[in-house]
């Protein structure tokens, strides 16, 4: 690679990761996007595997309230991790171009209608029961699109939870989605351990965290309002962009 090259995936990865500190989520969608630009998706997705699943790890473990968020949620990420490996494994064969059309579809409405104040509030007494069921839809979507976004952050946001608490929340679910998928896509033969490909994702760890600390800060600097447009937005734009890349254009 050129230094012109590496100097755009640090640009690009300084920049995921910003967006994942501001909105909580959105590393490897957007780094997808702009990383394949320059590169195979091959290649892409095998510089993103370590910055993907450790800013995920980051993003639970070092907020304020990490005892609590576990115990509330680990039924949740428990059954995610669950179901990614399931589908994973063994859902096959389904249309390539619809599930994620479908998934990108439902997330930009949802973004779309939060943005414009319409509010989904899940009821105290329902969470035991349902936290569980919608952390194993998020596993299967996991497993089948490679997102776990959905339902896991609609679902969490519509908790009212305070902003700290929902961003390690969705780091919970989104940790337990990305290890059930890495050992699945492992299991099946997938090169994600070989060590070029260890040493390409490890060096982006560097200005993918860079950019998260920055992203972080910026999150606790503005209003609990200018964060959820953030999030909505992020929403909003994280499913227009699946949307339109599993389009048989």
């Amino acid at each position: 690679m050129t230094a012109l090259t590496l100097t755009l995936i640090a640009l690009i990865l300084i920049l995921a990761g910003l967006v994942k500190g501001v909105t909580a989520m959105g590393l490897p969608t957007l780094g997808m996007a702009l990383l394949s630009l320059l590169m195979p998706p091959a290649d892409a997705a095998a510089i993103l595997l370590a910055p993907t699943l450790l800013t995920n790890v980051l993003q639970f473990a070092t907020g304020p309230r990490l005892l609590p968020v576990l115990i509330r949620f680990w039924p949740m990420g428990l059954a995610t991790f669950g179901a990614t490996l399931v589908s994973g494994f063994w859902l096959e064969g389904l249309d390539s171009h619809l599930a994620p059309a479908v998934l990108g579809g439902t997330l930009l409405v949802y973004g779309l209608m939060g943005l414009g104040r319409f509010h989904f509030t899940t009821p105290a007494w329902i969470e035991p029961w349902l936290s569980p069921l919608m952390g194993f839809a998020s596993g299967l979507l996991t497993g089948t699109t490679g997102v776990t976004v959905m339902p896991a952050a609609p679902y969490l946001q519509s908790l009212s939870l305070h902003r700290e608490d929902l961003v390690q929340a969705m780091g919970l679910a989104f940790t337990s989605g990305s290890i059930g998928l890495a050992i699945a896509l492992s299991a099946k033969g997938a090169p994600l351990a070989s060590p070029h490909a260890l040493l390409v994702t490890c060096a982006a760890l560097i200005p993918a965290f860079a950019g998260m600390e920055i992203g972080r800060r910026i999150r606790l600097a503005i209003s609990q309002q200018a964060f959820r447009a953030c999030f909505f937005s992020g929403l909003a734009l994280l499913g227009a962009n699946t949307m339109f890349r599993a389009l048989p254009l």
